[in-house]
């Protein structure tokens, strides 16, 4: 018969667990040090699209900085919500509810990722960007 203390039982497990949460830790943390670089940024290249016409956003956004900038804004911003939810989760649901919602929170933050990737993807293809020129 094998008998496990309580204390060898729960070694690695938990928040002192091997890396596992201090991964997750710093993840966040360099996930909304980026955000907080990238937010002002994205902030001003839409608020210079605001107002243009549909052809001229998409020659806007086929440009090389608008793009990135959007691109990286949404990426990192949808990892940092995919990570924060985790976190929500697993603090406030059980068992077969908290595998559910971890699956659809990834399944949402990737589909705004693709979406997004899509759209800038389309912009920056079509026809109609390179003819238009914003200034």
């Amino acid at each position: 018969m094998r008998y496990i203390t309580p204390r060898k039982a729960a070694k690695g497990l938990g928040a002192a667990g091997p890396g596992a949460s201090t991964a997750h830790h710093w993840g966040m943390t360099v996930s909304s040090s980026a955000l907080l670089i990238l937010t002002p940024a994205f902030i001003l290249v839409i608020a210079s699209a605001i107002g243009l016409p549909h052809d001229a956003v998409a020659g806007y956004f086929s440009r090389p900085y608008p793009a990135i900038v959007t691109a990286l804004f949404l990426i990192v911003g949808m990892h940092h919500y995919i990570n924060g939810t985790r976190i929500l989760i697993d603090d406030y649901l059980d068992h077969a509810e908290r595998k559910v919602a971890i699956i659809l929170s990834h399944l949402f933050g990737w589909a705004v990722i693709a979406a997004v990737a899509y759209a800038l993807v389309r912009m920056a293809l079509s026809p109609v960007a390179a003819v238009v020129v914003v200034s």
